[in-house]
């Protein structure tokens, strides 16, 4: 038989109450938080609904929380970055960093083998600047934006986009057997 106390039905009353009051009307600016950052409308859609579970399990410390609100687009946010990081390779590089060589076949295998060459080095770089380097010079993103993902100041996303692609630029050069 089980038995509830009524202090815990009140509590749980009260938490729900909370909940409906202070989440859930904000699933309208954590879709369009995800979506712009996923980009994918399904994937926007489960981000919204990973982040409200992770919020009602932890319910009960909401009321300790002075801003709700941004403890939900931060949970949001930190969702979307888990689902971009564990995304397969989904842009071809060849699209972005190199241009049809028209008719000419040995133009076509040397740019070929060069898109070989810059997808593995970018698979090698450290995750930071493996992240960083996609985001801006393949998915297009804005400096600033890439700081709001990450986490972190519009400087620092700078610095690891310049390493990455100082390294990128010294690993093909080395890989195709040019002086620097």
């Amino acid at each position: 038989m089980l038995y509830f106390r009524p202090c815990s039905v009140i509590n749980m009353y009260m938490y729900l109450e909370q909940f409906k009051k202070e989440i859930i009307p904000l699933r309208q600016k954590l879709l369009a938080f995800s979506l712009k950052m996923l980009e994918n409308k399904d994937d926007a859609e489960d981000a919204v609904q990973e982040a409200f579970l992770k919020l009602w399990n932890i319910r009960g410390q909401l009321q300790t929380i002075e801003e709700p609100d941004a403890f939900a687009m931060q949970t949001a946010k930190n969702i979307c970055i888990d689902k971009l990081r564990s995304r397969k390779d989904t842009v071809d590089v060849s699209d972005i960093y190199m241009e049809v060589a028209g008719n000419n076949p040995h133009k076509e295998v040397e740019n070929a083998d060069a898109v070989a060459i810059i997808r593995r080095i970018i698979e090698n770089l450290p995750e930071l600047q493996r992240l960083i380097i996609r985001m801006r010079d393949i998915e297009d993103y804005e400096l600033s934006e890439i700081a709001e993902i990450m986490g972190t100041q519009i400087a620092a996303v700078t610095m690891n986009l310049s390493r990455a692609r100082k390294k990128v630029r010294e690993r093909f050069l080395k890989a195709m057997n040019y002086k620097m």
